[in-house]
């Protein structure tokens, strides 16, 4: 709608998760490169936990965009809430385990068949849960019964659940503590601070095409973390909202005023906030030592992303298999 009138390409603050517009901020960069070095490294088991809206689901399609360009097969479960039987079926469908076995046991063999025949040729497979904090006891044991899946150099299966805070508790539960003991990393994902959503906005309008700055003025953008209080998907409304009113005035600056009626349509209470993000909180690992080297080779990458636009790096592109 408003695309042409800010001279953008696309509109910046859409809800859906586009990794076009990835804002890689130090947690969501450590996240994204973890995570992605979890499963080369066969590590077997990772959680990635945040509070709604913090990016969750953003990094995994980042991460996904990896996964599909080094030919890692996975799994994407978006709906937990299946019966075991369900979900291991689930799980094999979305592999390509053909033909569809029926029984539970069948399922157990064909899936342990592709995964050994999968890794003798060289490839990784992954298995990805989403709103894992909705999965039952039964069906979290399912999976780490699926754990035990691997080879004496690694695990066959690299699984990933991805939930709000709540799954923390549910795996300090000590009926799951054998599940837990098992997570090797561990990522949690906080909201913004003040300098950071500020950072945000600027990236996704230039990422959209943006080749003017000042759409948003100062005072504005203090606005916007007020209300949102550096929760990205409120970012995204307030922003939106905002330029739509901006917009429709024919106004080329988002002024605080624009903010405060956007804020009040939504619903939203203006709180005050300390301006400071938990990001350097988030873990690697768990449960085990951190090999220095690695985290390290690691951060070299993230290093060689473009600065300007925050985008994350083809992390097995031919211009790095070298500076690997």
């Amino acid at each position: 709608m408003y695309n042409a009138f800010f001279q953008l390409v696309q509109r910046p603050f859409e809800i859906s998760p586009d990794p076009s517009l990835f804002y890689a901020t130090p947690q969501h960069q450590e996240a994204l490169a973890g995570l992605y070095y979890g499963i080369k490294a066969a590590k077997g088991f990772m959680v990635l936990t945040g509070e709604v809206g913090t990016g969750k689901t953003l990094v995994i399609r980042c991460l996904q965009e990896l996964l599909d360009k080094n030919r890692v097969a996975y799994a994407y479960v978006f709906n937990p809430r299946l019966s075991s039987q369900q979900f291991l079926s689930y799980v094999a469908e979305d592999l390509g385990l053909s033909p569809h076995p029926t029984t539970k046991s069948d399922l157990l063999i064909g899936l342990s068949r592709l995964l050994i025949e999968r890794h003798r040729r060289g490839l990784m497979t992954m298995l990805v849960v989403e709103e894992a904090q909705h999965l039952t006891p039964i069906l979290l044991e399912e999976i780490r019964l699926l754990t035990n899946l691997e080879t004496a150099r690694g695990k066959l299966l690299q699984i990933l659940l991805v939930g709000q805070p709540e799954l923390e508790a549910r795996l300090d539960s000590p009926t799951l503590r054998q599940l837990k003991h098992r997570v090797a990393l561990w990522f949690r994902l906080h909201v913004l601070s003040e300098i950071e959503t500020s950072d945000y906005v600027r990236c996704r309008l230039k990422l959209a095409g943006g080749k003017r700055g000042g759409i948003f003025t100062a005072a504005a953008l203090e606005r916007v973390y007020c209300y949102s209080q550096g929760t990205p998907r409120l970012i995204n409304t307030l922003c939106d909202n905002a330029m739509m009113s901006a917009f429709a005035l024919r106004n080329e600056r988002v002024t605080p005023e624009l903010i405060e009626d956007a804020a009040s349509d939504l619903g939203l209470n203006r709180v005050n906030g300390n301006g400071h993000s938990a990001a350097a909180e988030a873990r690697w690992a768990a449960g085990e030592q951190t090999d220095e080297q690695e985290v390290a080779s690691f951060a070299a990458v993230l290093e060689d992303r473009e600065p300007e636009t925050h985008g994350y790096p083809q992390l097995d592109s031919p211009e790095n298999k070298e500076s690997k």
